[in-house]
């Protein structure tokens, strides 16, 4: 991956932007990693990426072992500065939690960044995706039914932009990859106030989607419940599922309502 170049302004800090691009450089498939690697990753020079890893490695976000780097959970402070300011978490998450208790399966409430979904709640009820997910994780939104949800909160043509930008690829033979098509299923599903996403993500897995809604009526974010279909079919999901997330839904979105601001 080459360095994103970004034009010099008075607003902008190109070292701290490097800087970043080492923290971002790590990943599932890149946790440990040579100074080699970082720069090849980053398209910093090895002189540049070292003063950086150092750096970081001073203030206890990355660790060394032997001649690889590694992330500590310190970096976690940096996710928690955002998380620990957003109302929306702390009024969601008991009523999700409450939700898991009642239907047995894992929810989830997340919010759009771009052409992603980013989870900022979920209590999973057993491990029922091999796709590891925990707050602060992201998935693409356009085949996920939290992500068509958010997307069906945005004016048809910002929907079309960001699918534009979007990596679309084919997870499943479910998967929907159609431009025009995925824009004509969020309509559709905005329109019926919820969405159901089955298989298109991971094979067996089916996942059924509701918004959370501010005073203004504005999607500020989305609540699902995910199942395995060896359990359950997605009929039964929507007879017996979606009438316990639009309650729980509810309950979010009336607090939300009193609130000036998220």
């Amino acid at each position: 991956m080459t360095q994103t170049r970004t034009p010099s302004s008075d607003g902008y800090v190109q070292a701290f932007a490097r800087g970043l691009s080492v923290i971002h450089s790590f990943g599932p498939s890149s946790s440990a990693q040579t100074l080699s690697e970082v720069a090849e990753a980053t398209g910093l020079d090895r002189a540049g990426a070292r003063r950086f890893l150092l750096t970081l490695e001073k203030l206890g976000y990355v660790r060394r072992q032997g001649r690889s780097f590694q992330l500590t959970p310190r970096i976690l402070e940096l996710g928690y500065s955002y998380l620990s300011t957003l109302p929306l978490r702390s009024i969601a998450e008991p009523v999700v939690r409450d939700l898991v208790q009642e239907v047995n399966e894992s929810s989830s409430v997340s919010v759009l960044d771009g052409s992603d979904i980013v989870y900022i709640v979920r209590v999973p009820v057993k491990k029922i995706m091999t796709i590891t997910l925990s707050i602060g994780s992201r998935i693409p939104a356009y085949c996920s039914a939290m992500g068509r949800i958010l997307l069906g909160g945005l004016p048809k043509k910002q929907v079309g932009d960001l699918l534009k930008d979007s990596s679309i690829t084919r997870y499943t033979r479910y998967t929907i990859t159609s431009p025009q098509q995925i824009i004509k299923v969020v309509a559709a599903d905005h329109a019926k106030g919820w969405s159901m996403c089955n298989q298109e993500l991971e094979e067996g897995i089916c996942s059924l989607a509701v918004p959370l809604v501010d005073r203004d009526r504005q999607i500020v974010a989305a609540m699902n419940i995910t199942a395995n279909l060896s359990r359950t079919t997605p009929s039964e999901m929507v007879s017996k599922f979606l009438p316990c997330l639009k309650r729980a839904a509810e309950r979010i979105n009336s607090t939300l309502r009193l609130k000036t601001n998220l």
